[in-house]
Order: C-alpha cells, then structure tokens, then sequence
C-alpha cells in the first residue's frame, strides 16, 4: 500500500487509491464488480446522460480477456495480463437526439472517478491506461459511430510488487507525488505565466 503524501487532509479513501501494476491471482467476484459499476452509475453527468458504457472479461472469460488484452500497446501487456478484470471503458458521445454530447469523456472521467473510489473501499486497486490500439477495440467489439473507447481499466487486488520485472518493479516501489495545488488551482484568473505558455 502507498497512502498519498498529501499536503492537506483529504478522506483516507482518496489518499489509499493508487495505480498498481501488480495484481494478485485471487478473482473478483461478479456480485462485487456489479458493485463498482454501480458506483459508477450514479457519477454527476450533463444533462444526466450518463454517456459511460463499459465492456469487462473477468479473466477466466479467456477468450474475451485476451481480446481486450490484445489492444493493449507491448508496455502494458506484461503486467495486465495478471489483472482479475480488464475493462474497456467507453463514452457516448452524443446524446439521444443526435446532439454532441461535448461533456461526453468528462462524465466518463467522473464515472471512472467513482468506480475507482468504490473499488478502494471494497480492497480492489485498478490501473487506468491510455497506451491501446482504439481502431483495434472499435473493430474486434464492433463499436458503433459515436461509442468512444477512452481508456482501457485493469482491476484487482494488489499483488506483490517482487513479481514484477523491470521497468515495472522500480515504477511500483517510486514514491508517489503530485503538483502542488498552487500549480493548477488559481483564485479569480489564471497568472501570466500561465496564459503566456
């Protein structure tokens, strides 16, 4: 476990989630993965639209889990492939009457957001990646115009990090740090030598 150094106090259930890329063999549950989507489901959204829509292989679905495994680029294969879930996660992006939905993958994030945090508080630990062939996924599940493929989740409990090999061992022990909020929070605008870049 590696709890954020955080500089203000936030819930220890923000500061416990973090991004492993060691997963144990034990599976998840199906009652408790309908769980995380259920948290998932009631993220804020535009218009309540709720433009997320998910894809999951547990890995004993072997034939599916490799297919999602297969879209993932060569520096997240070797360590996925040990997650219990992987997820595709998707965003609509228009809504039912044919209009844009441009809050589209901001409600996905915030889907995300809050099926990561339930994961945490039920022991799981997830990995989201951005490193997967999109045309890939659009072509081997036949994704439709307008369902977006964001991100790729990998889902699970924490394994130990000794079963990793370089580079990804060093990356699972490295300290954890974040920008200082006086980077990326600014009272009424932004500075000049943000607006200047």
């Amino acid at each position: 476990m590696k709890p954020a150094p955080t500089t203000y106090p936030v819930h220890d259930l923000i500061r416990s989630r973090w991004s492993p890329r060691s997963f144990a063999a034990q599976p998840v549950a199906q009652e408790t993965l309908n769980q995380v989507f259920e948290a998932a489901s009631w993220a804020f959204s535009a218009m309540n639209a709720q433009p997320w829509q998910y894809i999951y292989a547990h890995k004993a679905d072997t034939e599916a889990f490799q297919k999602i495994l297969d879209t993932l680029m060569p520096g997240n294969q070797p360590w996925a492939q040990n997650a219990a879930v992987l997820i595709i996660a998707l965003a609509k992006t228009q809504y039912d009457n044919g209009q844009p939905n441009g809050a589209a993958l901001h409600d996905l994030g915030a889907a995300n957001a809050t099926l990561f945090l339930e994961a945490t508080a039920l022991g799981l630990h997830g990995h989201v990646m951005g490193g997967f062939d999109r045309e890939k996924a659009r072509r081997d599940f036949h994704l439709p115009e307008g369902l977006e493929p964001a991100v790729v989740i990998g889902l699970g409990y924490l394994g130990a990090a000794e079963q990793l090999e370089e580079p990804f061992l060093s990356r699972e022990k490295a300290a954890r740090s974040r920008k200082p909020v006086a980077e990326f929070a600014f009272r009424n605008e932004l500075p000049e030598a943000v607006v200047a870049v």
